[in-house]
């Protein structure tokens, strides 16, 4: 049997009839009609609502493995063309999660389609494997009237504190006098113009103009703008943004590992700091162990890789040890941090 964990609560359970102990009574009333796996999945059906065609269409499933026993994604299939899906990983430890990606075809495809995503997972335990297949019902409604080209917003790797302009189509066909008449933008950092560039013969067409401003922050963007319409039928109309925001300058690795320790070792080391362009190294400081870390030099050339020789006395502590160095660089407002960590032994 599959041993469940409850991995938000206090105190652990398992499956009724496992080990004898029941779940509390809330959590056996919210699940008590799904099977082991569907109780995985973040959700058991999706609706795309209704998308222009050429749009970019796509939504995570997230499947979390709530059990002691590894669980394996043996395989992720569609029942319809219009849809594809695919998992970021296969094999799930105890709390891992897959994402399931779902991306409906909205160029070959249009009005209302529906299809479903089978997922089927495998877990191996004491009396053998078990295998179920989850179905999850996706839908959406892809206009014949409004097309996106391209079908997304995509600024590709962008440099933290440089701002990146696209542009993209919005071609109506029907009414003389439909508009666009606001655009919602849910994040601070994206900025759009809608521009009419056509309307003539029952075609209206709009150019985006979408600008991803300078105080974005370093990481993953995915996000989405809606453009409000006078449509009474279907007044909006959803476009994905995506953006990787990249740091001007890097450590490697951003955490050292220094292994296990003595007290009074002397540990030499090297940070490798690496940026876009050169850049010079003004300082670099310790946030606790300030007597245990020496800099053996910094050199005062302006480069766009620095090797950084450190010399470390391990302090008599015993037990986990962690700092945190802080490199300032010439011209950055902002410093630049990296972790060492190791663990010292046979110390008081």
């Amino acid at each position: 049997m599959l041993t469940r964990l409850l991995l938000t609560a206090v105190a652990c359970s398992a499956l009724p009839g496992v080990c004898g102990l029941p779940f509390a009574s809330s959590v056996v009333a919210a699940d008590q009609k799904l099977n082991w796996a569907e109780k995985m999945f973040s959700e058991l059906s999706h609706d795309f609502g209704t998308v222009a065609r050429g749009a970019d269409v796509r939504h995570h499933i997230v499947i979390t493995n709530l059990y002691e026993e590894d669980v394996v994604i043996q395989n992720v299939d569609t029942t319809c063309g219009c849809t594809a899906a695919k998992p970021d990983k296969t094999l799930l430890k105890t709390g891992d999660k897959a994402l399931v990606e779902v991306q409906m075809d909205t160029k070959k495809f249009m009005r209302r389609k529906d299809s479903n995503v089978d997922v089927t997972l495998q877990f191996q335990g004491e009396q053998g494997a078990s295998t179920r297949t989850v179905r999850v019902p996706i839908t959406a409604y892809i206009r014949s009237d409004v097309v996106l080209t391209p079908g997304n917003v995509d600024f590709g790797a962008v440099e933290v504190g440089q701002p990146q302009e696209q542009r993209l189509s919005v071609a109506y066909a029907g009414r003389e006098d439909w508009k666009i008449e606001q655009v919602q933008v849910p994040n601070s950092h994206i900025h759009v113009e809608a521009k009419e560039t056509v309307r003539a013969g029952g075609k209206v067409e709009y150019e985006l103009v979408i600008t991803l401003d300078k105080q974005a922050q370093i990481g993953k963007l995915q996000d989405q703008i809606t453009l409000i319409t006078d449509d009474p039928n279907s007044p909006e109309v959803p476009v994905l943004v995506y953006a990787k925001v990249e740091p001007d300058i890097t450590i490697a690795p951003a955490e050292y590992p220094l292994g296990n320790l003595k007290p009074g070792q002397v540990k030499p080391f090297q940070i490798v700091v690496k940026g876009k362009r050169d850049f010079t190294i003004e300082s670099v400081e310790c946030s606790k162990s300030k007597d245990c870390f020496e800099v053996m030099s910094l050199s005062e050339q302006s480069k766009s890789v620095h090797v950084v020789p450190f010399r470390m006395v391990v302090p008599e502590a015993a037990g986990a040890f962690e700092e945190e160095l802080t490199f300032t660089i010439a011209g950055r407002p902002e410093p630049i941090t990296c972790r060492v960590v190791g663990k010292i032994t046979g110390g008081t």
